[in-house]
């Protein structure tokens, strides 16, 4: 039986519905899903294995101009999106008019790859709005097979996901058969308890913060966890653990919860929180993290 296998990568700008999507994609919860920006930090892999398939899809961050190393670490795993791509999903919503980058824009155009544009949220639109976005569209990506979706209603994500399948190469599996990423555990408990605190708390906070889970015990019937919740400044500090530390008390109860539906087992969660002074723009602290990769 010919086997098909290939890299489906998704870029678009901020909060378009890319890790939505993906997560329909899976029929799993892997990529953190808020209103927020730049919630998605990471380029995370979700692996959806058929008999005769396997699509390797990859949620990146949304594309933003770079005001910090951070931000440049975060747009450098979006450009390798498009090195290693066999399919590469172009995500818009209904109103946008144009990518924030205009390098990505033009690489985009000019791809030798297949690209699926994908209109999403058209949940809320009307029919007249819809064709003009699509006219649009059409014109200024002409290379684009053009689909109307909405990732959280999951209309036409059946389709597409059709459509991905007759697209992809002939090959042999990239990953394991059972595989359903390439990130292991603790990556998913910090980034639980990175969505809480994006949930939380306003302003700069979320964007200060990150998570090290530093022990990941797995017992037959629990998981015990310790992670701690970095921050650049002392009153940051305090703003997260909150009076008498009920705002950190919240934050890892909403966290347990989400954690023991995730891996199926009882959850006890340890959370502390320690300064680290800009990390975010510190070249060391951030390759500790995972982001400068070079």
């Amino acid at each position: 039986m010919e086997h098909k296998a290939g890299f489906v990568n998704i870029i678009g700008n901020p909060n378009v519905g890319k890790s939505t999507l993906m997560n329909a994609f899976v029929g799993e919860r892997l990529s953190i899903i808020t209103s927020k920006a730049q919630t998605t930090r990471h380029r995370i892999l979700g692996i959806v294995n058929g008999e005769d398939f396997q699509v390797i899809l990859s949620d990146t961050p949304g594309i933003i101009k770079p005001a910090y190393e951070m931000q440049k670490s975060m747009m450098d795993f979006v450009k390798s999106a498009f090195e290693d791509a066999d399919v590469l999903i172009y995500m818009v919503e209904i109103g946008e008019k144009e990518l924030k980058d205009e390098d990505f824009f033009n690489k985009i155009i000019h791809s030798k790859i297949p690209v699926l544009l994908l209109l999403n949220k058209i949940d809320k639109s009307n029919q007249e709005q819809l064709e003009e976005q699509i006219d649009l569209w059409k014109n200024k990506v002409p290379n684009a097979e053009i689909y109307p979706i909405s990732a959280l209603e999951n209309f036409n994500v059946k389709e597409v996901f059709a459509r991905i399948l007759a697209l992809l190469p002939v090959s042999p599996p990239y990953y394991p058969k059972d595989a359903l990423t390439d990130k292991p555990e603790r990556f998913f408990v910090n980034e639980t308890i990175r969505e809480k605190i994006l949930l939380n708390y306003d302003k700069e906070i979320p964007y200060a913060v990150e998570i090290e889970t530093e022990e990941f015990l797995e017992d037959e019937k629990i998981i015990r966890i310790r992670s701690v919740i970095m921050v650049e400044r002392d009153t940051q500090k305090g703003i997260i653990i909150g009076h008498k530390g009920a705002a950190l008390k919240k934050v890892g109860m909403q966290s347990r919860e989400d954690l023991e539906k995730f891996f199926g087992k009882q959850i006890h969660i340890e959370l502390y929180v320690k300064v680290n002074k800009d990390w975010r723009s510190n070249a060391y602290q951030l390759r500790r993290f995972g982001y400068n990769q070079k």
